[in-house]
């Protein structure tokens, strides 16, 4: 489902290459230069057109989608002096969510996980440099933009985000990572439901195919969601000034979304496994009824055979039709085939009244 991505080994600290199934589209950038009075957006091509790093209050958030330009990437981290290592961790894909204090700046992996139209899970590896009055992201698809509303809270001015510094911006964009993953568990929820109603009636093979993709997406979300909640712990104790204590009463509730969303995985993959013991046992059940009516079946079946087979060997007279003292008379009696079947069919209604009195039937 998710792959993770790993360096050639014995490659050298801090070089930098693309990765190799990341989009081809060219990357995207753009800046929003922001104050509680102005704003100024605007998409550019190199790292000469954005404004310098501001010392006035405001904030600049510079947005790089796509990694496919090595020289965009390093020319950014020479402008807001980026440590080589932290951008060498940006190009590495499918990393644990972390946090990495630098002399000026806090770097911080996170991994955006969200649902589909059709069904499928998609993750996006999102990169944050948080300065003082500065706010780098990149991300790895150009064609997507994961911060919608936080734009959009930008340009009407909804809330604090205007009136915070860039810290504040973490958060939101932090609390967008998070809130992203309730509906996926929420979409996961009402399938694992809907799997509870049928895997007792009517248990399939495709329940168990469905039931294993449930588990293996919750062991996934268990993988970069508990990690998160040691990157917004680390934020609250964060002890370089950049996260300012105002902030860190914001990052407190996103820190409970994610201890609510750990409590919900655990949950789903409890019922996930419950479903799976469900089914098994459903399937056992199901399995013990066909045997038991075929051994009945079997068992009724005995001893008309063994009649059958006694009637069968026909015998003959050796002296033509003279009968013989130790020879079968039934096989010329007028009423020997009738009274063969009356007594076989009675056998039979014997055992089904015996198999009913037993509860065997």
């Amino acid at each position: 489902m998710f792959r993770t991505r790993f360096s050639i080994p014995g490659t050298a600290p801090a070089t930098l290459s693309v990765p190799e199934d990341v989009s081809n589209a060219p990357p995207r950038m753009r800046f929003t230069h922001y104050s509680q009075d102005t704003l100024e957006e605007q998409e550019v091509t190199s790292v000469s057109m954005l404004p310098p790093i501001p010392t006035d209050g405001s904030v600049l958030w510079v947005e790089l989608d796509g990694l496919t330009d090595l020289g965009l990437l390093q020319d950014l981290g020479k402008a807001f002096d980026l440590h080589p290592l932290a951008l060498e961790d940006v190009l590495n894909l499918g990393q644990r969510p972390k946090v990495e204090p630098y002399e000026n700046h806090l770097f911080i992996v996170s991994q955006m996980m969200s649902g589909e139209e059709d069904g499928a899970v998609s993750r996006e590896q999102v990169s944050i440099f948080l300065g003082h009055s500065f706010l780098l992201s990149i991300e790895e698809d150009p064609s997507t933009d994961t911060f919608q509303l936080v734009h959009h809270r930008l340009r009407t001015a909804r809330g604090l985000i205007r009136k915070q510094g860039a810290d504040y911006l973490a958060y939101a964009l932090m609390d967008a990572i998070v809130d992203h993953k309730f509906p996926l568990l929420e979409r996961l929820g009402e399938a694992l439901d809907e799997l509870d109603d049928h895997v007792v009636s009517n248990p399939s093979i495709s329940q168990v195919h469905q039931l294993h993709d449930c588990k293996r997406l919750l062991a996934h979300l268990r993988r970069f969601v508990w990690p998160e909640r040691e990157v917004i712990s680390a934020l609250l104790h964060d002890e370089s000034g950049i996260v300012r204590r105002e902030t860190k009463i914001y990052l407190r509730d996103c820190y409970d979304h994610t201890v609510q969303i750990m409590d919900l995985i655990e949950s789903y993959r409890d019922v996930a496994t419950a479903n799976m013991d469900m089914y098994l046992s459903a399937v056992g059940m199901r399995t013990n009824e066909i045997m038991r009516v075929l051994t009945v079946i079997s068992s009724i079946f005995i001893p008309l055979t063994f009649l059958a087979g006694i009637w069968g060997m026909n015998f003959q007279s050796a002296e033509g039709d003279k009968a013989m003292p130790w020879n079968m008379p039934e096989l010329h009696h007028p009423l020997g085939y009738a009274g063969c079947l009356l007594l076989m069919l009675t056998i039979a209604l014997v055992q089904v009244f015996y198999f009913k009195r037993k509860k065997w039937l």
